[in-house]
């Protein structure tokens, strides 16, 4: 009888997963900005911003009124989003620039351009990223993951500090993961070449950056300039275009899985909410509640 039951259940799932799927997935994308505030004067950086959740934060900001720089590697397919803003939004002043987080070079080559070519910066969002890709490294020789995900960020904001700090009140936004969950930091392995698993890889990176999060805000306490981390939730992106289980997983589970306008809600409320800066080095989660921070 028990059997019997069991196995009536097991046929009834797949049925019921679907009909309960609607109401699962409302509840998981809940969490929506709510903030009314418009940034017409205002200076931002999208990480990403081609694509996915960037490019939906890039969009909203653009909307408020901001000048917008979508910081992406590949700069045709920037171009095209950017057209695409400006006709969305009205706002001309969505610009693109090459950044490649696989390159310090880049990296400095961005920034020194940007200096010179702004005098404010008041949001950074630093929203790229990579996921489960094949083993490889960075023209630097740093494992990508950690490389991209961690280490370019890094330096970027090192590059723009002293431009954040001028431009106070001013906040940075790194976007992480749950995943972080998962993750050490082996110094003994930092590149992987001991042992490297992609899934871990890219876990490990997402708590680099919760840690950067905490530290910076430390040290940036009193200086004007916020930091917050997020995870945006499970969101339909190119960042699982590495992983043919991960694209499996997400087709599966198409109904929880959250649009890249949703996923760009809490990452948008830390850029945008008035009063957060009491909370700056919390990592804010699909809720957009902070969690704990981590000891």
């Amino acid at each position: 009888m028990v059997e019997l039951l069991l196995l009536l259940l097991l046929l009834l799932f797949p049925f019921l997963l679907y009909v309960a799927a609607p109401q699962i997935r409302k509840m998981l994308s809940s969490g929506v900005c709510t903030s009314t505030v418009q940034l017409p004067g205002k200076v931002v950086v999208v990480t990403g911003a081609n694509t996915g959740i960037g490019k939906e934060t890039a969009k909203e900001l653009a909307q408020r009124g901001a000048r917008v720089y979508l910081a992406c590697r590949d700069v045709q397919k920037g171009e095209f989003v950017a057209k695409e803003i400006q006709t969305m939004t009205g706002n001309q002043q969505v610009l693109v620039r090459k950044l490649d987080l696989s390159d310090t070079k880049s990296i400095r080559a961005f920034a020194k351009g940007f200096l010179a070519e702004e005098k404010h910066l008041h949001i950074l969002i630093n929203n790229a990223g990579v996921m489960m890709c094949p083993y490889s490294k960075t023209a630097d020789g740093f494992e990508m993951h950690i490389g991209v995900n961690h280490l370019g960020h890094f330096l970027l904001t090192h590059l723009l500090l002293e431009k954040l700090k001028e431009s106070a009140p001013s906040r940075i936004v790194n976007v992480s993961s749950l995943a972080h969950l998962l993750g050490r930091i082996h110094f003994h392995n930092l590149q992987g070449e001991k042992f490297y698993n992609a899934g871990l890889a890219y876990c490990h990176s997402k708590l680099a950056n919760i840690l950067f999060t905490q530290e910076l805000a430390r040290r940036l306490k009193g200086s004007g300039v916020t930091t917050y981390s997020v995870h945006p939730g499970t969101v339909q992106s190119e960042l699982i275009r590495h992983s043919s289980f991960m694209r499996w997983m997400w087709w599966l589970f198409s109904f929880f899985i959250k649009t890249p306008q949703q996923g760009a809600q809490t990452s948008l409320h830390c850029a945008l909410t008035e009063g957060l800066e009491i909370l700056s080095g919390n990592h804010f989660r699909i809720e957009i509640l902070p969690m704990d921070s981590l000891s």
